[in-house]
């Protein structure tokens, strides 16, 4: 998870799932349940990420 893909990609990460924001990357947590639905998302994809066969550097 990267909130700036092109760092990853240039450190050679093979999985990148881009997030929302550098204070909060996966949601505020003080917008509560407001985020809940977006923070469920990320992490979901970033285990689909894991789950995932790649060949190099992969945006998710």
């Amino acid at each position: 998870m990267a909130t700036i893909v092109t760092i990853s990609k240039s450190v050679g990460a093979n999985r990148i799932v881009p997030t929302i924001a550098i204070p909060y990357p996966v949601g505020n947590p003080e917008k509560g349940e407001k985020e809940l639905d977006l923070r469920n998302s990320l992490v979901g994809k970033a285990l689909d990420a894991l789950t995932t066969e790649v060949d190099g550097p992969t945006i998710f």
